[in-house]
């Protein structure tokens, strides 16, 4: 994936900060690491990553909204082609057009579809993957130590989380190790990637995969699927 990193950014097809799969019970929303995770159950589906020249109904989504559910859909599906057991992948957002406003140079370096959607739509987002991210033993230590320039108009993050029913933890053994064990090998276990991505305007989206539901037509959103997720990431750019 390629794209503009600003004040230094750059953009690299993988980082280096290994992805722990956390046990997270579904209803309970409990994720081990130690933060709400606040995992709920989207109520949409997914977008068609390309352009569309469709209209939003009265009540559907703004242009800066659709902007962004494109953006994270493209990140996910790019993050898919990966493969499972990944890494965490971070992304910085901007603005297409903005960007290519005051570099102009940059028209020649992204690809030209990126060019000609912003062109047509000024809230078109082209997604800068980060690498050399600071170490952290958990998703919230990692974020707590992210911050923006101003020139980024939004971020993006995607995570694996290993999710079992709340019933899962009849029977846990008390010791940490020994509870992360006995819940992967829990039958009803599911492996979910989550890819949530919000902008400095408040806008956000969350795209979730599930490891037996492998297709990208399976793959489903909406603005809050994994609220602490979402309130993690908006406060990098605080």
């Amino acid at each position: 994936m390629r794209g503009y990193g600003p004040r230094g950014f750059h953009v690299h097809p993988h980082n280096a900060l290994a992805c722990s799969k956390v046990p997270t019970p579904v209803g309970g929303v409990e994720e081990r690491s130690g933060h709400d995770a606040g995992f709920r159950s989207p109520a949409g589906r997914r977008h068609d990553g390309g352009m569309s020249d469709e209209q939003p109904a009265p009540d559907g989504p703004t242009a800066r909204e659709r902007a962004l559910r494109l953006a994270v859909d493209d990140i996910e599906r790019h993050v898919a082609s990966l493969g499972w057991d990944g890494p965490v992948f971070v992304f910085a957002l901007v603005r297409t057009a903005g960007a290519i406003a005051a570099t102009p140079s940059l028209a020649q370096e992204l690809p030209s579809e990126a060019v000609l959607a912003a062109q047509d739509d000024p809230e078109h987002l082209t997604s800068i993957e980060q690498d050399g991210l600071p170490e952290a033993s958990t998703i919230e230590e990692l974020l707590g130590q992210l911050a923006w320039p101003e020139e980024v108009d939004g971020a993006a993050i995607v995570v694996e989380r290993m999710v079992v029913p709340p019933e899962a933890e009849q029977g846990m053994p008390e010791d940490p190790q020994a509870a992360v064990e006995y819940l992967m090998g829990h039958p009803d276990r599911q492996d979910v990637r989550m890819a949530a991505g919000v902008l400095r305007t408040g806008e956000s989206w969350c795209a979730l995969r599930s490891r037996s539901h492998d297709l990208d037509d399976a793959v489903a959103g909406s603005p809050d699927a994994v609220p602490g997720l979402v309130e993690a990431l908006r406060a990098t750019l605080a």
